[in-house]
């Protein structure tokens, strides 16, 4: 399992435009790709803006370059991604899953 970061930097003001952009074209997008394994989308609140950090969940290096391509490490960012944004960064990050724990069974997440 491969996880992939990346990350860019929002108005504060307008947070609600990538979240939206994410809900509506990236995962739809995402969710078309053979080993593709799941995404998450995190904020955090850096005075008067916010860093936005995406992690996608692929089954191997060779799935993610059916979604990035050949230079694998560039980051993939849609026009509308990109407009929602102040910046954001050029290259994605990439991570072996060493070891994953689920939640016990019956507990709460």
């Amino acid at each position: 399992m491969i996880i992939r970061e990346w990350r860019g930097r929002a108005d504060a003001a307008r947070t609600e435009a990538y979240a939206a952009h994410f809900r509506t074209v990236v995962l739809p997008d995402l969710q078309r790709v053979p080993g593709f394994a799941g995404a998450c989308l995190c904020q955090r609140r850096l005075g008067f803006t916010v860093e936005i950090l995406v992690l996608t969940r692929w089954r191997s290096m060779e799935a993610l370059r059916g979604f990035a391509g050949a230079a694998v490490e560039k980051a993939v960012v849609e026009p509308g991604a990109a407009a929602a944004l102040i910046d954001f960064d050029a290259n994605a990050q990439h991570y072996e899953v060493v070891e994953e724990v689920p939640p016990p069974a019956g507990g709460e997440v």
